[in-house]
């Protein structure tokens, strides 16, 4: 099986299930050595999930919108128009059987990834997901702008990345944002750089490579499904 990262862009919007139908199908062939790895990059409906460590109090309007079970770590989270998700398939027994320098390499990328439209972004000890300080607005004040939630199945991980380019952050209050309270979320429009999906995309990219090796592009983006969907849950 070759060595190159395939790297797949869908211009529509994927419904989730059919995404995560998707990924468990490509992460067994991974595991088994009949297809390459793949970093898939797409966008969804607006939906909420809910990661294995969601607490049901923290959703806050049920009726909202669609909640969908997710197998990835975490809580609750928001995706929808505007977002970019990149869905990571890589063998990390490939990369030392080391989960949180994988994850450091995941939070690497995207700040690089941000620094390339000079937003200045970093990680916490003690909060999963990348942050942007803004003394501007109050003092200790910093909002998320993007989430990391991954799961492995024999060291080959899925889920992935979460980047707020210009979502409807209104959404975000429907939910306790992965359990956190203090701390709020942004988006690049939000931080005054309006810059599109497609460059955000080459900038992913760029910065992908530089912490994982080449990509190869692919030309038709996933969406054939063959497993069974995943169902909403009511979290009520």
């Amino acid at each position: 099986m070759t060595n190159s990262i395939k790297w797949s862009v869908s211009k529509t919007l994927v419904p989730y299930d059919e995404a995560v139908a998707y990924m468990e199908e490509r992460v067994a062939a991974i595991a088994m050595d009949e297809a390459p790895e793949l970093v898939w990059l797409l966008e969804h409906p607006p939906l909420y999930t809910a990661g294995t460590s969601a607490s049901e109090t923290d959703l806050l309007t049920p009726d909202r919108l669609p909640v969908y079970k997710s197998g990835r770590g975490g809580q609750y989270t928001y995706h929808g128009p505007g977002q970019r998700v990149a869905y990571v398939m890589l063998d990390v027994k490939k990369r030392g059987h080391d989960v949180r320098a994988f994850v450091t390499q995941l939070e690497t990328w995207l700040i690089q990834t941000l620094a390339q439209h000079d937003i200045h972004a970093e990680t916490r000890c003690d909060r999963v997901g990348v942050w942007v300080p803004r003394p501007e607005m109050r003092p200790n004040k910093e909002d998320k702008i993007a989430a990391i939630g991954i799961r492995l199945r024999k060291w080959v991980s899925f889920h992935g990345i979460a980047l707020n380019v210009n979502p409807d952050l209104a959404h975000f209050s429907g939910i306790v944002p992965c359990g956190i309270t203090v701390h709020g979320v942004t988006s690049l429009h939000d931080l005054g750089h309006p810059v599109s999906m497609t460059q955000v995309d080459q900038a992913l990219r760029k910065s992908f490579e530089e912490i994982f090796g080449p990509t190869e592009l692919c030309e038709d983006a996933p969406y054939s499904l063959t497993s069974d969907p995943v169902s909403p849950i009511s979290a009520s």
